[in-house]
């Protein structure tokens, strides 16, 4: 092994370890876990959204044949 590849492996052992120390705390996972609580709210909403659009379209494609068939 050379210096410089001595000194790569030496740095990256290094930020393993800061990795490690870091996710293991609990702030860490305090923040993980409202991010996720974030996603999964976005995700409900976005439900309830393309909900309230499929039922909207649903009222438009019912009045339209409703109007279909006073006319004929």
């Amino acid at each position: 092994m050379t210096i410089s590849k001595l000194g790569a492996f030496a740095i990256g052992c290094a930020v393993g370890a800061t990795t490690i120390a870091i996710v293991r705390t609990a702030g860490f996972k305090k923040a993980c876990a409202k991010v996720v609580g974030a996603g999964l709210q976005l995700k409900d909403e976005a439900a309830a959204f393309v909900e309230t659009v499929k039922e909207d379209a649903q009222d438009i494609v019912a009045e339209a044949r409703h109007n279909n068939e006073a006319n004929a």
